[in-house]
């Protein structure tokens, strides 16, 4: 009996996994679209990526240029070529880079927007949930209060405010980090030179991010804090430290993590402001200036890597959603 149970159980999560990651490839063919009809859509002539503003090509020449790229086809045959080509892997070459392969150039730089992100979104979680705790456990006082206001300022600021007013602080001010790039120009990269790089801008980026953790950590652990089973434990002599971790903490989490899983879309945007500033050589970076170079394919390449990152990280979140509430798995 316990192994048909077990066995039910793993094909209850079984199931619960493949909806959630067929409605993620429905929403990743959606996003495809979107940007293929975006970009057509986008003032100015695609040819024009390709052509040398000094050559001065004729008429007949851009024709033939427009039929070997087969943007003269409607549009519907377009996107199936470029889908196709996708899932062979090819993504087609950037205009602006000596038509270097796109996926080599996203290769090249997801991985310093990976290890800003990773870092930020750390911090972000751990400060978050343990200020959110805090403020839970420390209602009304001024602790609590002083949290609120720093919450409200974290979520009231812009990441290009952040990154620019940490830039003129931390940087030009006081000189406590250095002002972007990953290493020093003249000085062999090293581990250490790459983390002092990191940290300013991986902090800034974790400022947006902890305020509505914190805040979401706060409501739904004050929320949990008055259920009949937390009063029981307290009524049994249970330490108050207890009480919180061992009994509250676990189901406070759950809109936490939604949370969490929903943040990365957001967290991408903002890193995007802080490569800028910072002139971090990461995906942003990369995303704009292949949007003011008019660099379609490395446009339509980075926007569906980042769409996939963002939808894999909430196909994460709500299988861990499941993982700590079980009643999940049967939605």
């Amino acid at each position: 009996m316990w192994r048909a149970r077990r066995d039910g159980r793993s094909e209850v999560v079984t199931g619960f996994a493949l909806r959630r990651l067929g409605s993620s490839l429905l929403m990743l063919v959606a996003l495809s679209l979107l940007v293929f009809l975006l970009l057509r859509l986008t003032p100015g002539d695609p040819v024009d990526a390709y052509v040398d503003p000094q050559a001065g090509l004729s008429l007949a020449d851009r024709e033939l240029l427009r039929h070997r790229l087969g943007l003269d086809l409607p549009w519907p045959v377009q996107y199936v070529i470029w889908a196709g080509e996708v899932l062979r892997g090819n993504l087609g070459y950037s205009t602006q880079y000596s038509r270097i392969a796109v996926a080599r150039l996203l290769a090249e730089r997801i991985g310093p927007t990976a290890l800003l992100m990773g870092l930020g979104f750390a911090v972000a979680i751990v400060l978050g949930i343990a200020s959110g705790t805090i403020a839970a456990v420390r209602r009304n006082t001024r602790l609590d209060v002083a949290l609120a206001v720093m919450a409200f300022v974290g979520l009231s600021s812009p990441a290009f405010l952040n990154a620019l007013l940490g830039l003129f602080v931390f940087s030009v001010w006081l000189h406590w980090a250095p002002s972007g790039g990953m290493s020093t120009p003249g000085v062999p990269q090293t581990a250490l030179g790459v983390l002092q790089h990191l940290i300013l801008p991986a902090l800034l980026l974790a400022l947006g991010q902890t305020a509505p953790i914190m805040r979401y950590m706060r409501a739904a652990l004050l929320e949990v804090l008055t259920q009949d089973y937390i009063r029981t434990a307290r009524a049994k002599g249970v330490r108050p430290f207890f009480v919180v971790a061992k009994h509250a903490l676990r189901n406070a989490m759950l809109p936490v993590v939604t949370l969490i899983g929903a943040s990365v879309g957001t967290a991408v945007g903002g890193a995007v402001f802080i490569e800028s500033v910072f002139n971090w050589p990461g995906m942003g970076l990369l995303l704009i200036n292949a949007v003011e170079a008019r660099d379609y394919p490395v446009i339509m390449g980075a926007t569906l890597l980042v769409g996939v990152c963002v939808l894999l990280a909430n196909l994460l979140a709500d299988l861990a959603y499941a993982a700590i509430d079980p009643r999940v798995r049967l939605a």
